[in-house]
């Protein structure tokens, strides 16, 4: 009764169930696994956050990469701001959603060698060939404390690295390229300035990254693998559907048969029965 598997139609859509699961179960695990990541990443936030703050220059140095392990410690930097050379990073979105820039400053350490501060958030100019207005900061010497942040890269961060920009204006935030401008070495990554507090408040500091959030990857992956083990439970349940159909044809047909009458012999005639 099940011959109709062997039919173009059913091998075909045999195949594509074969072709569903694993591909079902791979993206489950895909699923799985970012889930694992987020919960390692917001356990390794919540730890950085925690920690107590040491010197930047203990943790980074001119042309380092900044370790995961290390990406938001809570880090100090006491110098002088260089002023001349402020740019701003372009495409930044503030915490209510609204598109600016970030403020990005060099500060000369005390003890030597150079660090980059993210101050934080501030609308753009009017025209995206002006620089906007940013407050100015505090001179003299000055201790900023911050989250220690790797530097950007297009492929991290999805952003373009744009040439030929207006002056003092950058795509990414990139230690190298800061050196190369600025013409001194540079400590790797940069500062995300948490304090002090800017006056007025602005620039607008960045928020806390998040680390309660796991986000939806778990459900997704229980999707995944629900969807895995539904298609042999559907191809069993198309395929019993297909008998039924089939063997009520088959049945109808047999009793149509039988209730068709046979050719009727003709009566005889009178003259025959005389």
């Amino acid at each position: 009764m099940y011959r109709f598997l062997l039919t173009r139609q059913w091998l075909i859509l045999a195949l594509l169930s074969l072709v569903l699961i694993p591909t079902m179960v791979e993206l489950g695990f895909w699923q799985l696994h970012r889930h694992e990541h987020k919960v390692a990443q917001n356990a390794l936030i919540s730890r950085n956050l925690k920690a107590k703050p040491v010197p930047v220059a203990s943790l980074t140095s001119p042309g380092h990469t900044v370790r995961r392990s290390d990406y938001w410690r809570t880090v100090t930097a006491t110098g002088t701001y260089d002023t001349a050379h402020e740019v701003v990073v372009r495409r930044r979105t503030s915490t209510d959603g609204r598109i600016g820039v970030h403020v990005l400053i060099p500060l000369d350490l005390k003890g030597g060698g150079t660090v980059l501060v993210n101050r934080g958030w501030v609308p753009s100019a009017e025209s995206q060939r002006a620089f906007p207005e940013v407050p100015a900061v505090p001179g003299g010497e000055v201790t900023v404390t911050g989250r220690l942040k790797a530097d950007e890269t297009t492929s991290a961060s999805g952003i373009k690295d744009i040439s030929n920009l207006p002056d003092r204006q950058v795509m990414l935030i990139s230690s190298s390229q800061e050196a190369k401008r600025l013409s001194r070495p540079v400590l790797g990554g940069y500062i995300e300035q948490t304090g002090p507090e800017p006056a007025g408040d602005s620039p607008e500091l960045i928020a806390s990254p998040d680390d309660s959030s796991i986000g939806p990857h778990m459900a997704y992956a229980v999707q995944w693998w629900l969807f895995a083990a539904g298609v042999p439970v559907g191809f069993v349940v198309l395929a019993r559907r297909e008998k039924r159909d089939r063997t009520q044809a088959a049945a109808k047909a047999v009793a149509g048969e039988r209730e068709t009458p046979g050719p009727q012999q003709p009566e005889p005639s009178e003259a025959a029965t005389a």
